[in-house]
């Protein structure tokens, strides 16, 4: 598979963990579901899933 394929791929992913680690570490962590370490481990190993988790089921609405 050529590489520039997966360029687009790479980049979503980044910016997606980029936007949440940046969520994590400026949102109460009352405005939280669950501890905010286990969601930045989610994030972080979780390639593309643990972000998208994190924004649909980590964050509480208000």
């Amino acid at each position: 598979m050529d590489w520039k394929l997966l360029l687009p791929i790479i980049v979503l992913q980044f910016l997606l963990l980029i936007i949440v680690l940046v969520d994590i570490i400026r949102r109460d962590s009352s405005r939280i579901r669950g501890p905010k370490v286990v969601w930045v481990l989610i994030s972080l190993f979780l390639s593309m899933f643990g972000p998208l988790a994190y924004l649909i089921f980590g964050r509480k609405k208000y």
